[in-house]
Parts: C-alpha cells; structure tokens; sequence
C-alpha cells in the first residue's frame, strides 16, 4: 500500500492546485469542521482518490481498533509496557477509565481538586510566602514539564489574572539567573516539574533556587511545591506532602499539561478556566472517537501530513501560528511530533519501510513573512505550509491590527498555490519601463513556482476552550500517523544516549578522569573547555 501512496503522491507532483478547483466543490469536500474549528485542505495536490487511498491506508492500520485501546487504557506503549491516558486528565464525563482492572478517574479527579484548592489558595491570598501574598511562580521543569505550560500560558495571556509565572529550563546558569534576578525570594513559589525527581537539569536548577531561595527566606522549602511521583526525593527536598501532586506513568511528559504539570497554569489563569481548557481538549477525544475518519479532523490533519511527507516527499512541515500568543507552538510541536514520530524501527524492530515523521519548524506570522518565507515562496525545496489564525482577536481597539493579521494570513496561502508566472513577471517589469535583456533578467527574479501546498485551522478567539481543541487535535495527529508508520509513538529512546554520555563527561571536564575512551574530537574540545574556563 506505501508504494501506491508514494506513486501518487509523486504524480501529483506537477498537478496544478488551480485547476483543481475548477470542477465540484473542491473547498467543501476538503475542509472539516468540528464546533466553531475550521480546517480546510484544499489547497493541496490531493485529489479524491488519493484521499481514499489514504483512508484505506488508516483502516488497513486498524486504526479505530487502536485508537479504541488506547482510549480503554490497554498497554499500547509495548517498549515501556504502559497504557497511554493523558485523555483521562482531561475526562470531566465522569466516565470511568480502567488500567488493569482498576478505574483510574477517582485518582485523577481528586488530584484536580487538590491542585485546584492550591492554586486558589495562592491567587487569593491564603497561601503566602514568608514575606507575604505569592506575587511570582517560577515553574523548573524541562521537555514536557516546561514546553507545555510553557506554551499555553503564552497562549493564554488575556485571561492570566493571578501571580506572575516564570519559566526555567535549560541547565544553563544563564537562564536561572537571569529569570530569578529581580523576584523577591520572600513572595516567590517555586514549583519543581520532575516525575522522578532526577532529572539531572531540572534537580540542578531546583537545589540553586533553593539556596537563592535561602538567602532571604527562614524555610525555603516551605515555599516549594513538586510535580512528582517520587514521594520519598520531595519528602528529602523538604517538601511538605500537601504541595506535592503526582501523576502515573501513563502520562508521557510530552502530554502532560492537562494534568499536574499544567499547575502553574491553573494559578496564572485560575481553575475555572483550566477546567474549560480541560474541556476543550476533552471535546476534541469524544469528536475523534466518534466521527467517521473523512469527516474526522485529527485524521484529516494526520493524512494531510502523510501526504505531503511519504506520498510527496516533503521532509519537512512549517507551523505557521497568525497570532503571537501561539509564539511557542511551534516549539511545542517540535517536541510532541519529533520526540513521538522521530523513530527508525516499526512496533516489531524491523527497520521503516518508508520515512518517518518530518522535521517541525515554525514562527508566528507576520515575524515569519520577513525571515524565512522567501525560501518557503521561492527556494527549491517545497515546503508545507500550516497556518492557523482567529477570526477575532482579545484587543477591540486593535481590531485593525487583527484583520491586518488575518489578511495577511490568508494571502500568503493564495501566493503559495497561485505563484507568478514569467508572463505575469514580465508585465511587471514591462510596466516598470524595464525592455530587453534586463526585462528578461529583472522578471525571472520575480517569478514565483506557485503549486505550493499550504493548510489552514482557523477558529473564532484563541481561548482556553478553544486551545484545547488545539492541543489535543495535534495530540491525536501524531497518534494517528504513528499507528499508521506502525511505530511506537509513546516512547523516547532516543533522548537516552546523549545523556548517558553527558554523565560520563561531567567528571572528565573536572579533571577527576583522563577520559581516555573518548574519541580523538572529543578530547580535543574537553581539552579546549579545560583550558579555558578560568581565563
């Protein structure tokens, strides 16, 4: 069936978009709607048996089949032998969710009710440091405990009526001390994001906020709070019981936002509007469960991906948000796609038969329009496009900035699929008094390829409703082309290595071991650090 999808997808190589609109109703047949969320594909090289085609592929992948275990909390990580719930941290159905027999919601809600008198507790007042009301968050956490808060809380904004959050991840010193400079350490909580409370940058960056935290504070942990399962490290850290909310590992951290990890959100923004983000993103499972899989959004969205990726050939796909509180997103993404599809061997060990999943990158338009899109319109790569954008933006007296923004948005997908011809490039120059020669050469820098396949989501207001449907829609993209590449998308392997060795330079840059296994590259550079750290 891959040669059949690759066949096609390769002769839709030169098939032309504008004419593809020409017969039927082409914007009709190629969107899906799911509530108040538009996503339209038209503008794409797919034709409607190609669209089949990728449908047989999904159902010849059992794809409702898996789909249906993991929602029923089998174990469909096979390499780690876990089930795959984050769908249970946002089940406010009150339906039951069992893993080996046992209904796992009671757990699950109690832990939002615990978080949710917490984070009231510090936005009113009750909570306070040993200097006062709790004026700032600073959540440590790194991968899935930082990407994701990281991102909705930007996301977010307009409706961040509680303390200042803070974000702390990379083990560079530059990042703790530049975030924590100018907070008060006597109104400041500070929250440590580590399901085993080992991760070697996160722990590294807690003990320094810690002794930060000790300068001015009589009992720095008490000020403390840990998104972790391992009761005995928080209890060692000093952490009382009471601040410490925990998750199973049935959570990847790449999901995890829906659940304790999402806490310094739910302070920013309040319980309230957590539980709608909650729902959002609830809305979005019971819609991908339920609808057939051409009028399914997170499938379209997956096959749309295949499509450009094995069928075309595009190894590449560009998230391009029209709206600057999605800044993060497409960081976001990065790790959800990359860390869940970026994979070499199918669920038996056998090596992929076809290309996994493809390099995510992106900015938020416009910035975007004046760095990179003039590879994206005229470089010799193609690269797909997915733009997203509100019909309405937070700021009414602004409203002129927002339907600048949205035309923008949607002329940049016109000028991927229609181009500019030679001819249309020589009437410019022509009209600009250029002849001859020079009106040849000045025209053929004008010219544009057109053909260029681009996506639109667009939704009414980015609000935590809506950013659920959005996070969770993407969630089950992923899902879905993993199950149809045949990998374990649940798993992270290859994150492994780089660490391992990271622990084994630590004591050779200290001098305390020659590193004699090293390679020759390798030695040179600790050689180079060694020589240069006390200048």
């Amino acid at each position: 069936m891959w040669s059949d999808i690759e066949k096609r997808g390769r002769d839709a190589l030169t098939r032309d978009m504008t004419e593809m609109f020409e017969s039927g109703d082409r914007v009709g047949s190629f969107n899906v709607t799911f509530g108040d969320l538009l996503f339209d594909y038209s503008k794409t090289q797919m034709s409607e048996d190609d669209r089949e085609a990728l449908l047989t592929l999904a159902r010849q992948a059992k794809l409702a089949e898996k789909r249906d275990a993991m929602f029923n909390g089998l174990r469909i990580n096979e390499t780690e032998g876990r089930a795959v719930l984050h769908t249970a941290l946002r089940n406010l159905s009150g339906r039951s969710i069992h893993v080996d027999g046992a209904d796992v919601m009671p757990v699950v809600l109690d832990t939002l009710t615990r978080m949710e008198h917490f984070a009231e507790a510090i936005r009113d007042g009750s909570f306070t440091g040993q200097g006062g009301a709790i004026t700032d968050v600073v959540n440590i956490g790194i991968g899935g405990s930082d990407l994701g808060p990281v991102m909705a809380y930007a996301a977010l904004a307009p409706y961040a009526d509680g303390p200042r959050v803070h974000y702390i991840s990379n083990v560079d010193g530059a990042h703790i001390h530049d975030t924590l400079k100018g907070l008060d350490p006597t109104t400041t909580l500070v929250i440590v994001a580590s399901k085993t409370f080992t991760t070697i940058e996160t722990m590294t960056n807690a003990e320094t906020a810690k002794r930060w935290m000790a300068e001015q504070v009589t009992d720095p942990a008490a000020q403390f709070a840990a998104l972790s399962t391992a009761a005995d490290r928080t209890a060692d850290f000093g952490i009382d019981p009471s601040r410490v909310f925990g998750f199973e590992d049935w959570v990847g951290g790449r999901y995890s936002v829906w659940g304790p990890i999402g806490l310094s959100l739910m302070i920013a923004i309040g319980p309230n509007d957590f539980r709608d983000f909650l729902s959002g993103g609830h809305e979005m499972d019971m819609h991908f469960c339920g609808a057939p899989l051409a009028r399914n959004m997170p499938v379209m969205l997956a096959l749309t991906g295949i499509w450009h990726n094995q069928g075309q050939g595009h190894g590449t796909r560009a998230v391009l948000p029209y709206d600057q509180r999605l800044l993060r997103l497409p960081a976001y993404l990065q790790q959800l796609e990359m860390e869940s599809n970026g994979k070499r061997v199918s669920m038996d060990g056998a090596d992929l038969k076809v290309d996994s999943g493809p390099v995510v990158w992106g900015e938020p338009g416009t910035n975007g329009q004046h760095a990179f899109y003039q590879l994206i319109h005229q470089g010799t790569r193609v690269v797909p496009c997915e733009f997203m954008v509100a019909a309405r933006g937070h700021e009414p007296d602004l409203a002129h900035h927002h339907q600048l923004l949205v035309a923008n948005c949607l002329a940049q997908s016109e000028a991927l699929m229609r181009g500019r011809s030679l001819d249309e490039a020589r009437a410019l120059m022509a009209a600009k008094g250029l002849t001859g020669d020079e009106l040849d050469r000045q025209a053929r820098h004008r010219v544009f390829p057109g053909n260029r396949p681009s996506t639109t989501l667009i939704y009414p207001q980015l609000t935590p409703h809506v950013l659920g449907q959005i996070v969770a829609l993407y969630e089950h993209r992923v899902f879905v082309e993993g199950v149809i590449l045949g990998i374990n998308s649940f798993d992270q392997w290859g994150v492994e290595l780089g660490k391992e060795l990271a622990n084994s330079l630590a004591p050779v840059l200290a001098g305390d071991e020659p590193g004699a296994d090293k390679d020759p590259s390798t030695r040179a550079l600790v050689a180079y650090v060694q020589a240069h750290r006390e200048s």
